[in-house]
């Protein structure tokens, strides 16, 4: 009998715990021993008949799809091809997508079998029994919702929840996972009750032995692994927990894996703030969701955050300068117009998070604010991934705008190329969302919209939107783009904005040469020679006169910008 498990994630570098879990459940009730469990997984971005054909070469005899807002498209199209082309094979269903509708989904879908409702390792592993030729049939199953040999659609009971402790460490062989994110869960469930979660359906918190935790980080940290990403829900909603792990990390850092956490900023105090002061830079990093700042809409959708406690915490932690923050923002909740949420963009914008994500309400199926739609006047997609249209207090010609200034945020803020540019322009406009807001008009007016532009395409857009609206301080302009470009990378194609640099060419070989005979400001170059120095690292001369170096082989663990070093001083220093 060959069980396969399908996830089909959203990028190559995400990897899917469900799936993992369920197969090492089902292995160890097995006796240890590998089950006829495989595991594949694919992303969304493949050809969905190149998935086709390998799920058909495997020849499986039962399918298990992992389904989530981002991919249920996709499973639903490969599951009903897959029913042609092996009309034999038994297709099961799992994840939250379909857990809250589950009957609905097996009318709408007659060639699905069955899905899984809930917590999946126990029911998954019962399922496998099944198939194998086991005692038990599938009325015995709990947490599942089945289409019986009739035709006629049965619900079990639903699955207690499982203790922490039972569920098996899923990672063995890392091989063909070097270069990707793996995920892991110390605790399940949720304290808070955030009408558009749900994780709010299970107020319950429950975590994992301390020991057993320590021991399967110690299998990250041995194998050097890039990322680990804890889904915990609150991280740091029982301050013991957590505190026990960052003390562990900092104890057995081995400096280089990091370490993505998601957290209530508003909780952590001055023990918690220590603790996270003495972290190496680059070995963690906080996802804080503020959603808004608006005090009415925190109250309306049974949010708990202390707002003044959660912005002392971020920027405590800012001012470490050793751990990278990403704040979020959610548009389209209740009691929150276009006027307000454009307040808790500058609000949070003001916080300095290294990523700000203007994120748009999704409303998730069996969440409270699925049930409230009506009364809010909330319109989302009919889609995947249920996308808020408008509200009772936001149109969808304001979704419209907001969503051309989230384009502009992961662009020109989010991925940290432009950072002192932004500095200088944040002081000509009235409000960073008007500034973002004037970027997307310009990209609007002059058919930039939907292209995929490379990097040094965004900076040549940026300058001639600059140029236009603001002439004479573009020299100014022109030197932070220079400046901005040259952080991150040692780029061999200047754009067309760049000045001349013949006339500094003598200057800047100099620099090179006296450095390789008396080292000053570029430690680790020893053993080359001043031309292959000149090529590992960029010597700019910018409109005052100064030169800037920018060191390529010692950069900033957190944005991994070049450290630049000023060689010669002036009143105008960018560094």
């Amino acid at each position: 009998m060959k069980i396969l498990l399908v996830a089909i994630n959203a990028k190559y570098i995400h990897s899917n715990l469900g799936v993992y879990s369920l197969k090492a459940y089902a292995d160890r009730e097995a006796g240890g021993e590998d089950s006829s469990v495989e595991i594949s997984e694919y992303t969304i971005n493949h050809e969905m008949d190149r998935i086709l054909q390998d799920i058909y070469k495997r020849k499986p005899e039962v399918v298990g799809f992992s389904c989530y807002i981002w991919n249920i498209r996709y499973v639903s199209w490969l599951a009903k091809d897959l029913a042609k082309v092996l009309p034999r094979t038994q297709i099961w269903l799992g994840g939250p997508e379909v857990s809250y509708d589950a009957k609905q989904s097996l009318e709408r879908w007659p060639w699905i079998r069955g899905i899984m409702t809930g917590e999946g390792e126990e029911t998954f592993s019962e399922l496998v029994r099944f198939y194998e030729g086991g005692q038990l049939c599938l009325e015995d199953i709990r947490g599942i919702v089945f289409r019986r040999d009739s035709g006629h659609i049965a619900a079990a009971a639903p699955r207690p929840l499982l203790d922490m402790d039972r569920i098996p460490f899923c990672y063995g062989s890392l091989e063909g996972m070097e270069h990707r994110i793996l995920y892991y869960e110390s605790s399940r469930g949720c304290p808070y009750s955030c009408s558009y979660c749900l994780s709010s359906i299970d107020k319950s918190v429950r975590f994992r032995s301390m020991e057993l935790i320590k021991r399967e980080l110690d299998f990250f940290l041995e194998r050097n692994v890039f990322q680990v990403k804890f889904v915990d829900r609150t991280f740091n909603c029982k301050k013991s927990h957590c505190l026990e792990i960052w003390r562990y990390l900092i104890e057995h850092d081995n400096g280089v894996t990091n370490f993505h956490f998601e957290i209530s900023a508003d909780l952590l105090d001055e023990e918690q703030l220590s603790v996270l002061g003495q972290m190496r830079p680059g070995l963690i990093q906080l996802e804080i969701g503020v959603q808004t700042t608006n005090q009415e809409t925190i109250k309306e959708i049974h949010r708990t955050m202390d707002l003044e406690r959660l912005r002392e915490a971020v920027t405590r932690i800012r001012e470490f300068g050793n751990i990278r923050q990403h704040l979020d923002l959610i548009a389209g909740l209740p009691l929150e117009g276009f006027d307000r949420f454009c307040q808790s963009f500058d609000e949070v914008y003001h916080m300095r998070p290294h990523e700000l994500q203007l994120g748009f309400l999704k409303v998730l199926k069996g969440s409270y604010m699925e049930r409230q739609a009506s009364s809010y006047g909330l319109v989302c997609g009919y889609e995947p991934p249920y996308e808020v249209l408008s509200t009772r207090w936001l149109d969808y010609g304001e979704v419209i705008r907001l969503k051309a200034v989230e384009e502009m945020v992961e662009v020109y803020y989010n991925s940290g190329q432009f950072t002192h540019t932004l500095r200088e322009m944040e002081t000509q406009w009235q409000s960073p969302y008007a500034m973002f807001e004037a970027i997307g008009d310009y990209y609007e007016h002059h058919g930039l919209k939907g292209i995929s532009h490379s990097r040094q395409a965004r900076y040549e857009i940026l300058y001639d939107f600059l140029r236009d609206r603001e002439p004479g301080r573009i020299l100014r302009y022109r030197d932070l783009l220079m400046y901005d470009l040259y952080l991150r990378e040692n780029v061999k194609s200047r754009p067309s904005f760049a000045p001349d640099q013949t006339i500094y060419k003598e200057r800047i070989r100099e620099f090179f040469v006296k450095e390789r005979q008396n080292p000053r400001y570029l430690p680790g170059y020893e053993g080359y020679d001043s031309r292959q120095m000149s090529k590992m690292a960029h010597g700019e001369v910018f409109g005052d006169g100064q030169l800037v170096v920018f060191d390529y082989k010692n950069r900033d663990p957190l944005s991994r910008n070049a450290r630049a070093i000023l060689v010669k001083n002036s009143k105008r220093g960018l560094a």
